[in-house]
């Protein structure tokens, strides 16, 4: 599981990037996803938003096990 999870930041990550941040996967337990959010991503009051409806949303389309994606510092 941990790979597809990468190929779908893989697939997230330039969009990230286009506005100068990024993102790590730290860990996966379960169906839970952990990710560090990276640059301008880290501070930005958007970034929930961003990890909740773009990034979990993403993921589970794409991989049904994920439940869900936390950010951790």
């Amino acid at each position: 599981m941990k790979e597809k999870v990468q190929e779908v930041l893989d697939q997230v990550r330039p969009s990230l990037q286009a506005d100068g941040g990024d993102v790590e996967l730290v860990s996966i337990d379960g169906g839970i996803v952990y990710v560090r959010l990276q640059g301008a991503c880290k501070g930005c009051p958007m970034s929930q938003m961003t990890l909740k409806m773009g990034i979990e949303r993403v993921l589970k389309e794409q991989i049904p096990e994920v439940e869900s994606v936390e950010a951790v510092e």
